[in-house]
């Protein structure tokens, strides 16, 4: 008698959270990405701003076959899914499409940046997403200070120095503080011709305030912070243009080279191939056990799930993501066993909300409980060191945040050079700022 077969999509908190709860179930576990290493994302902008290298964020997926017996890794992408014929198409580089059956299917595939139907900002405002996201922040970020350093004209030189931010969520008012410190410590003397503590940092937020998911208390907090560290923040301001000299946003000229987009999500293109609901975001509306209306052997879990609790939809945090793809892998684990499935449907824990706001301060919110400040922070630390995927990302991140912390130092500001290069290239593309 064949093993049952269980296709996961994605190797993000969700993915993971489902594949670990299968380890030992009698099944075979076909785990399928487009990359080949895991992301811990909520660290994801301190590679952006040259705090931590890509690797000390990153865990490579073939680790967990490695522990795992039940378990395959295939690296490709999915292009079609059919969920009559319970059949995933995956194409991998240099290879024929495959067409891979399932009997049980989990849809991990998480979110992709939405720029609102404006899908043209996104060739002069990046978003934060995956490690080649962060690395093309970096070298932007670091560029426009080399460019800033060398040229003459004083208008060129402010707005290379003028860094706007679309999107006062927690990655825009992390990426924001980040940068803020990096320039007015870690830079303060590498350069002769400028002052890097002239930059000007704004993060525009279309809503009445930022960090729109905490209490106001902790919003208050947050922004009061940001504007100490000398991020000018702006509320109500809808950007209605993004181009390569900069933003226009409520009526005003932004003169900027680096413009950055932290604003919103959408549900990944994989969803669509499900042919299911979905909500505004294109998250697929899944019932209580997380499964869709019409294949109870179908799940969707994390950010691409739109799930109702308390009337209200999950937020797309990695607690929610990890939490149910736990809840769905041993929901699938059990029906395998032949045990009467889980009548209980899938209900999230609330374990807190947090965002780090710069050196030695963050919020917390967790039901009643409101804090912010040093203690909150030393929380913040610890609970994202533990949460890393393997001892070697905690021990690394533990030793450059103590050396960052003491020296004021970011041993990661790296401008990549383009393959095959020549030097007169590079400075070119710095010119190009």
């Amino acid at each position: 008698m064949s093993l049952n077969r269980i296709i996961i999509l994605g190797g993000g908190f969700g993915g993971i959270a489902a594949v670990r709860a299968l380890k030992g179930c009698d099944a075979e576990v076909l785990l399928l990405d487009r990359r080949n290493h895991h992301i811990f994302q909520p660290l994801l902008y301190q590679v952006a701003t040259a705090v931590l290298a890509p690797s000390e964020v990153a865990a490579p997926l073939r680790q967990l076959a490695q522990e795992q017996p039940n378990l395959s890794v295939m690296m490709g992408e999915v292009t079609g899914v059919d969920l009559a014929a319970k059949i995933v198409r995956l194409k991998a580089p240099g290879l024929p499409e495959r067409r891979l059956a399932f009997d049980y299917l989990v849809v991990a595939t998480g979110a992709r940046p939405s720029y609102f139907g404006h899908d043209e900002f996104a060739a002069y405002a990046p978003s934060l997403k995956t490690l080649a996201d962060a690395e093309a922040i970096r070298a932007r970020v670091l560029s426009a200070y080399e460019f800033a350093e060398q040229t003459d004209d004083l208008e060129e030189r402010s707005r290379a120095l003028t860094f706007v931010l679309v999107g006062g969520g927690a990655t825009g008012v992390e990426l924001a503080a980040s940068i803020a410190q990096m320039a007015r410590i870690t830079m303060r003397c590498n350069f002769r011709r400028i002052d890097a503590a002239d930059t000007r940092i704004l993060l525009l937020e279309g809503g009445k305030r930022i960090l729109a998911n905490f209490d106001e208390s902790l919003s208050r907090k947050a922004a009061l912070r940001l504007e100490k560290l000398g991020v000018t923040v702006r509320t109500g301001v809808v950007v209605e243009v993004v181009d390569e000299r900069g933003v226009f946003a409520s009526g005003e000229r932004i003169e900027s080279a680096t413009v950055l987009w932290t604003a919103g999500v959408q549900a990944s293109p994989i969803v669509k191939m499900l042919d299911t609901t979905t909500d505004r975001a294109g998250r697929a509306c899944v019932g209580p056990f997380l499964s869709l209306a019409d294949h109870s052997n179908v799940f969707v879990v994390g950010d691409a799930a739109a799930f109702i609790q308390a009337d209200r939809p999950l937020p797309g945090v990695a607690q929610v993501a990890i939490q149910q793809g736990r809840y769905v892998g041993k929901r699938i684990a059990g029906e395998i066993r032949k045990r009467r499935p889980d009548s209980r449907p899938f209900e999230y824990f609330d374990r807190g909300n947090m965002a780090v706001v710069g050196k030695n301060f963050a919020v917390l919110e967790r039901g009643r409980i409101r804090t912010s400040g040093f203690a909150t922070w030393l929380l913040w630390a610890f609970l994202h060191v533990m949460f890393l995927p393997q001892l070697q990302n905690r021990l690394r991140v533990q030793m450059q945040w103590l050396w960052s912390y003491f020296s004021g130092q970011r041993s990661s500001r790296l401008i990549p050079e383009p393959l095959n290069a020549k030097p007169e290239q590079v400075v070119s593309k710095v010119g190009k700022l």
